[in-house]
């Protein structure tokens, strides 16, 4: 079979699958099946489909991924999260103190866990109310809080780029430091951000805020134990004494540990954050594990390479076809989130990217913030609704959108600046190798 018959018929399919409400790792499974019997026949297939299940679980590496998930859940189920806000809050006496606390606190948990939507929920659900309630614009509130749990994606560990990692073969440390300086730039375009938005709109920041200040020992046990966890994961793996699985799992120990002892967390917390971890890997694992059998099909009829050598048949240059990919991830993004998007379409993609020249490191960085747009578009940017549900009688969707379009715009701003500058993304990777 023609590979662009098999490509476009995997298009098809999915798309189907997708539209009649199919969950997408069901839609991947059932996408592939019909042209993974047509290689290996039906009982053939069925023992590969269980290999491939099978294989996802038990991969060394992707044990990291419950592992990140997992740390992430006991932060948000103990006070150790909402803890560190308060203290940016309150500790920074400034006009705007809550707005720049807010981005604060996100940078610091996306420093110790790797979902948007975890970081999202856990920050936003203590500073939106708090924000609302001292009479910041509801706009700013939600946009800056949407906003601010993308950096969870950004700053390492970050799940994308593991996942990127893996589909792509390349060293998850060193994406994980490639993150670094782009994550620290965005951050530094946040604050920019409520700054002017504060010269523009001074209605949206209150004067005063009445904030108490935290006593020392309060401060000390905030940022003792998200300071000990990122440094236990980044020495960890950028000094080679572990892999970025067993620095999840050390980690994962250690925030146990403080969680219990310092942060509040409660026997019901830790069942709570047990069980959150298990449905997240539940729908991750079948995506994974569709992933592999939909890119197994790919990879049997050469369509990545076919696709590769037609495109460039073109003869676009590499700015060009770097351009086509970033629109079209734009625009994929406002139906497909992140993870979905990196299984169904990097397999494929990155291909191309190799043979035009660019650094895969440097396109893990700029893949994921794109991936960070896609969770901030419509109609399926998820933490547009994660932020909206929190307070959803005080603030609309529609609040949401609007108030996240200046940070989706710094978002572009750091593709560009990336393209233009990519030692922006490989300098430090360099250094430390």
């Amino acid at each position: 079979m023609e590979w662009y018959y098999v490509g476009l018929g995997l298009l098809v399919l999915l798309m189907l699958f997708i539209s009649i409400g199919l969950p997408i790792p069901f839609a991947l499974a059932a996408a592939s099946l019909p042209f993974l019997w047509e290689i290996q026949g039906w009982s053939t297939s069925v023992v590969s489909s269980e290999l491939k299940l099978w294989g996802v679980w038990i991969d060394y590496i992707l044990l990291a991924v419950p592992l990140f998930v997992f740390l992430g859940e006991l932060i948000g189920k103990s006070n150790i999260g909402p803890n560190l806000y308060q203290f940016l809050h309150q500790g920074v006496r400034v006009r705007g103190s809550a707005a720049y606390g807010s981005i604060g606190a996100s940078a610091g948990f996306g420093a110790v866990c790797g979902s948007s939507m975890v970081g999202a929920l856990t920050i936003g659900g203590v500073a939106l109310p708090e924000m609302l309630r001292l009479g910041y614009g509801k706009r700013l509130s939600s946009g800056v809080l949407a906003a601010g749990g993308t950096l969870s994606v950004l700053i390492p560990p970050s799940l994308i780029l593991l996942f990127y990692g893996i589909v792509t073969d390349q060293s998850i440390g060193d994406l994980f430091i490639a993150g670094v300086v782009p994550g620290l730039i965005l951050v530094s375009c946040f604050f920019l951000i409520v700054l002017v938005w504060g010269f523009l709109k001074p209605q949206d920041i209150p004067s005063r805020q009445d904030a108490a200040k935290m006593p020392l020992l309060m401060i000390l046990m905030t940022i003792g134990p998200i300071a000990l966890i990122g440094l236990v994961i980044t020495v960890a793996i950028y000094a080679g004494i572990a892999t970025p699985t067993e620095a999840a799992a050390v980690a994962a120990l250690l925030t146990v540990i403080l969680a219990f002892a310092v942060g509040g967390l409660t026997w019901q917390g830790f069942k709570q954050a047990i069980f959150a971890t298990m449905r997240t890997m539940g729908y991750l694992g079948l995506l994974l594990s569709a992933g592999v059998l939909f890119g197994f099909v790919l990879t049997y009829h050469r369509v990545p390479q076919e696709f590769t050598e037609f495109f460039l048949s073109f003869d676009l240059s590499p700015t060009m076809v770097l351009m086509i990919v970033l629109v079209f991830y734009i625009v994929l993004g406002m139906f497909l989130e992140p993870v979905s998007m990196t299984f169904i379409t990097l397999p494929t993609i990155y291909p191309l990217m190799a043979a035009s020249g660019f650094d895969l490191i440097w396109f893990g960085v700029v893949f994921t913030v794109t991936m960070e747009i896609a969770v901030l578009t419509p109609p399926v940017g998820l933490n547009l609704y994660v932020i909206q549900a929190i307070s959803k009688d005080d603030v609309s969707i529609a609040d949401v959108i609007i108030g996240c379009l200046p940070f989706i715009a710094s978002m572009v701003l750091l593709i560009a600046l990336l393209i233009a500058f990519p030692d922006l993304a490989l300098w430090l990777p360099e250094q430390m190798n």
